[in-house]
């Protein structure tokens, strides 16, 4: 039986059916594993707009398969020379659109800088936090630098 939709009748009439499906254009063992921050770091700096890097604030995202595989980096927000807008909601869809099992965030300071702020660090929790609840942890949080990076977990602080 097929049901019929009058308007103001059925307040599921008006759901739109949303259909995921996936399909990997890279090879198992094309995919890079991440084992250490050197490792995201690497990945990261080479996928980085160079010109970008020493001009604005950006915020990326690495999605991790369940053996931390990089499944791909999406540039997430852009900002000015000393920040950027970042939506916990857009990263997220990101991450799980992509099916990733984890995330490694990553933020770049244009003046060199490697100190962490307590801004970054809020940020960090707030995300490590969300990615709990989504059974999707974070992994770490770089940032980095034309000259090196901080690694939030290195320093025990995820």
């Amino acid at each position: 039986m097929r049901h019929v939709c009058k308007r103001g009748m059925n307040p599921l009439c008006h759901v739109r059916e949303i259909e995921l499906s996936y399909k990997s254009k890279n090879k198992p063992a094309d995919t890079p594993v991440v084992r250490s921050s050197g490792d995201a770091y690497k990945l990261f700096y080479e996928s980085w707009e160079k010109q970008k890097i020493e001009l604005q604030e950006q915020f990326r995202v690495m999605l991790l398969d369940r053996k931390n595989g990089c499944i791909g980096i999406a540039t997430v927000a852009t900002g000015g020379i000393s920040g950027c807008f970042v939506d916990l909601k857009i990263v997220f869809a990101m991450a799980l659109k992509g099916l990733a099992s984890s995330i490694i965030l990553a933020h770049n300071h244009p003046s060199g800088n490697k100190r962490m702020s307590e801004e970054d660090k809020r940020l960090t929790e707030r995300f490590a936090a969300a990615g709990k609840l989504l059974d999707m942890p974070v992994r770490d949080h770089l940032i980095v630098t034309t000259d090196g990076y901080a690694s939030f977990a290195d320093e025990g602080l995820l």
